[in-house]
């Protein structure tokens, strides 16, 4: 009789600014890998992604009922805590990753899934490397997850078809008050989104748009430097066309010289500008060369947390590659990612692929060329065939009491085996 295999357990790490539908990717993955039993053993979650791993801080996904894990496909956040933590190279901070393993040994983890953008594949691929130098026998898969739609290989990247459709719905319904107040009172208005070096949720606000003269009348991508003469220009024919203005503008914006025009002079834990305020740099320069009273608003976390408008595209798919990344674990697949290989605009059809980590990571995609209007101030029609399917169908999460009703996890901790670690 051939012998039985041991079940090696998961360990699930969240990283990054979360989405409305990471949550959805858990749900996916969880029930994966309990479905795999016995091949798989325990699922741990790190608390508060890879410092998670590195303090030992795990939590044992066990406890929680099948009834409440598949209520975090409609959760929004990141059930098990996330952060912005990069580790540098194996070189430079080898004990880190040796911490690593240390923990995927105490706690006999064969399986190791990164749920995050570009920082977090890197992560993921280092620590497969480091796995092997060592000898330890881990496979390492990453979970795409970026509202920034920025990751290379996929089609789309989970996160991002909600934000569209929370953007593109939120400057439809402004644009509807701002054009009734206009003749006397507003007549910009100026709408902040998220889109450090890409512009994709700057371009997904202009599907609210069904003609020249509907909202948003003007996209500022940060692919396109800000020129502060024709877009006043632009700006002051739209007002005389049509009563007023409004405008969508990606945080990272940058003017010819490729400074970010709200560059705060400070990093965040990746080392990245920390950026803020474009959309009241933007609006008060009109102000101050045009006259014009304006409202300005920052999304900021409200449209990575709307899962209330979700895009059904994206929760699907979401919770798919977490699904897939099991599949792909158990199939000895290692450094790789699931990703959405797109079949066709109309109908809108897609499946699920493969990349290799080490060509994912550290890697951003930018807006096509062929996606911005000749002007720099629009989409063109291409980029409205891309888009328009990714904010396509609704998944209301379940009400309760008139509000979204959504889950909190137990999140109990694994006994700790190894002694305290400082970072």
């Amino acid at each position: 009789m051939a012998a039985t295999a041991i079940p090696r357990n998961v360990l699930y790490a969240q990283s990054g600014g979360v989405t409305a539908v990471i949550n959805a990717s858990a749900c996916g993955l969880i029930e994966a890998a309990r479905a795999a039993s016995p091949r798989i053993g325990k699922v741990f979650a790190a608390r508060n992604g890879i410092l998670g791993a590195l303090a030992e801080d795990l939590i044992d996904t066990s406890a929680e009922s099948d009834t409440d894990i598949a209520r975090l496909r409609h959760t929004p956040g990141g059930a098990f805590g996330s952060c912005r933590y990069k580790l540098k190279s194996i070189d430079e901070q080898r004990a880190q990753y040796e911490r690593l393993i240390e923990v995927f040994r105490a706690h006999d983890i064969g399986y190791f899934f990164y749920n995050g953008g570009g920082d977090s594949m890197d992560t993921a691929n280092k620590v497969s490397q480091i796995a092997e130098r060592l000898g330890y026998p881990l496979i390492c898969v990453g979970v795409p997850k970026t509202v920034d739609n920025d990751l290379p290989l996929t089609d789309c990247c989970p996160g991002f078809g909600s934000v569209a459709k929370y953007v593109a719905t939120s400057m439809r319904e402004a644009g509807f008050d701002v054009a009734s107040m206009a003749r006397t009172s507003t007549k910009i208005f100026v709408l902040e989104v998220m889109g450090r070096h890409a512009g994709w949720i700057t371009a997904a606000c202009g599907l609210a748009a069904q003609s020249a003269a509907e909202p948003p009348h003007l996209l500022l991508f940060p692919e396109v430097a800000f020129d502060e003469v024709r877009f006043l220009a632009r700006v002051k024919d739209c007002v005389e066309r049509y009563d007023y203005c409004t405008i969508a503008v990606s945080e990272g914006l940058r003017d010819s010289a490729g400074r970010f025009l709200s560059d705060m002079g400070t990093r965040d834990a990746f080392g990245h500008a920390q950026l803020g305020g474009v959309g009241q740099i933007v609006a008060q320069l009109i102000k101050d060369r045009l006259g014009y009273k304006y409202h300005w608003a920052l999304a900021d976390y409200l449209q990575r947390a709307a899962r209330h408008v979700a895009s059904r595209t994206d929760v699907e798919q979401a919770y798919a590659l977490g699904r897939a990344a099991v599949d792909l674990a158990l199939a000895g697949r290692n450094a790789v990612m699931p990703v959405i290989e797109r079949l066709s605009d109309s109908p809108y059809r897609w499946q699920v692929g493969v990349a290799v980590l080490k060509d994912v990571a550290n890697i951003e995609r930018k807006m096509p060329a062929d996606f911005i209007a000749a002007d720099g101030f629009g989409i063109t029609d291409a980029c409205r065939a891309y888009l328009a399917p990714l904010i396509e169908g609704e998944d209301f999460p379940p009400f309760r009491d008139g509000l979204p009703d959504y889950v909190r996890l137990q999140n109990p901790a694994v006994p700790r085996r190894l002694p305290d670690f400082a970072l």
